[in-house]
């Protein structure tokens, strides 16, 4: 593991492989082992970049107002740091997602495809105020108390077929900073990139699960419908995909890279 100071944080990331590089941005709440399960795979064909965000793992803790175009051009300063001028692709989970797709709108030069797992672009405005309150009890009374609410969604125990893979996202999930996470979910309260949708000119595959509690496959399939080039698929997995069932996403992603030259 690496630590690089960038633009005001301290970043935990790893280099794994060679080949075309393909960057892995974890969901929120997640750190950058929750590719652990895929890493030795998608490494054996391509440079393979992962990462714990701002606020995330052990990465450099947040306090203050996050925003979606930090989180974005976190990966640019990182691409930047380990000398990699060539277009990446962009693996996304959830808002993981969103930040892939936020870069690739930004710097269109720069990426050659997408796949986004459960992509998570915006917080409806009827659902704000609950996520901001959600954010707030986060922060005070820690996430240990929001397990029973939380993990099931993001862990369906249809999918807990490795006890040991299901405590390790666990004891991560609960391992949080709170107020790093709170200032995360806060930031997830004001998402919407779907200004960004025609500016994305990459690839992209869209991925609904159908075990996920929190981003219905159906809503991801009508999102793709507003990308230029974009298709939908829909898969037998959750809204930790690459946790829950790894060899699906690693068999997924190879093919829609393979597809397109990367």
């Amino acid at each position: 593991m690496n630590w690089v100071d960038l633009s005001g944080a301290v970043f935990r990331y790893e280099l794994s492989g060679n080949g075309k590089p393909v960057i892995l941005v974890h969901e929120m709440g997640g750190t950058l082992n929750s590719w652990d399960a895929v890493i030795t795979e998608l490494a054996k064909t391509n440079r393979v970049i992962r990462y714990d965000q701002r606020g995330a793992g052990l990465s450099e803790k947040v306090t203050g107002k996050l925003e979606i175009d930090t989180m974005a051009d976190d990966i640019d300063g990182l691409l930047n740091y380990i000398g990699i001028d060539e277009p990446v692709a962009l693996v996304g989970a959830a808002v993981g997602a969103a930040i892939a797709m936020r870069y690739a709108a930004k710097r269109p030069k720069s990426v050659s495809c997408i796949v986004g797992l459960s992509p998570v672009t915006q917080c409806p405005s009827d659902k704000t105020d609950a996520v901001m309150a959600h954010a707030m009890r986060i922060e005070t009374e820690g996430l240990r108390a929001l397990a029973h609410i939380s993990i099931p969604n993001i862990l369906p125990e249809a999918l807990r077929n490795d006890e040991q893979a299901f405590l390790a996202a666990r004891a991560r999930w609960l391992a949080n900073d709170p107020r790093s996470f709170a200032a995360i979910y806060r930031m997830f309260a004001n998402l919407d990139i779907s200004g960004d949708y025609k500016s994305i000119k990459a690839p992209c595959l869209m991925i609904g699960a159908k075990f996920d509690g929190l981003r219905l496959p159906v809503d991801v399939e009508l999102m793709t419908r507003e990308l230029p080039k974009a298709q939908y698929l829909e898969l037998p997995t959750g809204h930790i995909a690459a946790v829950q069932t790894p060899e699906l996403v690693v068999a997924t992603v190879r093919d829609f890279l393979a597809r397109n030259n990367h």
